[in-house]
């Protein structure tokens, strides 16, 4: 049991502080990612959510943190980046900080996503995950009627929006709750208001991700507990992330309120109990979700005829430089030079672009001119390479490039969302080897 609130500390990300909790006991270690309107300094002060985390604080080493731009974390600064990238950057500063080599990580309600993506894109961090009454992002399609309309959507965001900071957004995500406790509408609309300001979630709120292809990259244990009756998210929605995440388990629980210790809540701490239990030796997989860069130098071979050799390996070698340097300080790995360009891989496209365009920006100034293509989706990681359909199809998009032009495939626009960036439809195209026809969109800013 937890002995009293835990002290608030700061890991440092670069200038940014980002604010966090450690607490509890047992070998295994847990990553409390809960949803919006949920701050650190504030969950200790209404009584049933405290016992609950002494009651989870048994059972693991808990570690909680308000990521940046909310609560008592700084905003970020530095790249605009989807906030899924901005999420995996503080989660793993703050597993660094408390010294956390993996952890099972818990998503809840719209956490959920950026707890998908991170169990896929690092494994080896991952132990468990955990996802309660969370949505995967997509919007209802033929294919996959299970995601919210377009329409819903809409309507869902203006009401969110419109409630935030009051007690009406907590009779929507817990009705019954609302009415069995007094305390916690107050209590839920306080934590909101500290969490982010309106105009805050009015951005944050409006973004959505595609998570269809994600959910078959996650290789470690995974619990989907999911309330039968909860309205913002509903449970096909649940069925729909056990169905697509090898060996999940889904779990339905009684009731409609959005609150994973809300009564009746003995099937719910029952099912993470044995979960936890579980979980003493878990295999790190080899495969991960990434951001595939191909770049290369654009007319190599008629510049390196008309330079000569020397000059030629010369400016290689200023190519090779200023593409480690730049994809090291977007927080990127080469994995290897092509000889006339390189292969790179990110832990999410927006990095991958803006290293991209850097490096093009770059290479102008001594006479270079290079294409990229980007491609996000499964890699198997093979010592200091990678392989799979995943590093084809990205070799396959650069091949489609145009000079100068940085050109993605169709799941990037979606998870970029909200960062600033601009693409131009480029058509439909056969990728060589790929079934198929690929939408490809071009960076225009």
């Amino acid at each position: 049991m937890t002995t009293g609130i835990p002290e608030t500390r700061y890991a440092t990300l670069g200038e940014d502080r980002i604010a966090y909790q450690v607490f509890g006991e047992g070998e295994l270690d847990l990553l409390w990612v809960p949803g919006s309107a949920d701050c650190i300094e504030l969950r200790w002060d209404w009584p049933p959510y405290a016992q609950f985390l002494d009651w989870l604080g048994a059972r693991a080493r808990v570690i909680a943190f308000d990521r940046r731009g909310t609560g008592a974390s700084d905003p970020p600064s530095g790249d605009n980046l989807p906030l899924w990238e901005q999420w995996a950057d503080d989660a793993r500063a703050v597993l660094d900080a408390v010294e956390s080599e993996r952890a099972v990580v818990c998503g809840v309600a719209d956490s959920g996503s950026a707890a998908i993506l991170f169990a896929g894109t690092h494994p080896s961090r991952t132990q468990g995950l955990i996802l309660i009454d969370s949505n995967y992002g997509m919007l209802a399609t033929p294919e996959h009627p299970a995601g919210i309309s377009e329409e819903e959507l809409a309507l869902v965001q203006q009401f969110v929006i419109g409630a935030w900071g009051t007690q009406a957004l907590a009779e929507y995500v817990a009705p019954d709750l609302v009415k069995r406790d007094p305390l916690f509408g107050p209590w839920f609309a306080k934590n909101q208001r500290m969490y982010m300001t309106p105009s805050a979630a009015s951005r944050a709120l409006t973004q959505t991700w595609d998570l269809h292809d994600a959910l078959a990259l996650v290789r470690v244990p995974t619990l989907v507990l999911h309330h039968e009756g909860f309205q913002p998210v509903p449970l096909e929605n649940g069925r729909y992330i056990a169905e697509h995440i090898a060996g999940a388990r889904l779990a339905i629980l009684p009731g409609r309120d959005g609150w994973i210790f809300s009564e009746p809540a003995d099937e719910a701490l029952r099912q993470i109990d044995e979960f936890l239990g579980g979980l003493a030796s878990v295999a790190v997989p080899d495969r991960a979700l990434a951001a595939i860069l191909f770049t290369d130098i654009v007319g190599s071979t008629e510049r390196a005829s008309a330079l000569g050799d020397r000059a030629w390996r010369n400016l290689l070698a200023t190519h090779e430089a200023l593409a480690r340097t730049l994809v090291d300080q977007h927080k990127g790995r080469v994995v290897k030079m092509t000889g006339d360009g390189m292969l790179a891989t990110f832990d999410g496209p927006g990095r991958a672009i803006r290293c991209a365009a850097s490096l093009g920006d770059a290479l102008r100034t001594v006479g270079l001119e290079i294409r990229a293509g980007l491609h996000t989706g499964e890699v198997e990681v093979m010592g200091e390479d990678i392989a799979g359909i995943g590093v084809h199809i990205a070799a396959r998009v650069l091949d489609a490039c145009s000079p100068g032009e940085v050109l993605v495939s169709p799941a990037v626009p979606m998870l970029v969302a909200g960062a600033g960036f601009e693409f131009e439809d480029r058509g439909e195209h056969e990728l060589k080897g790929v079934p198929g026809t690929w939408k490809l969109f071009a960076v225009t800013s």
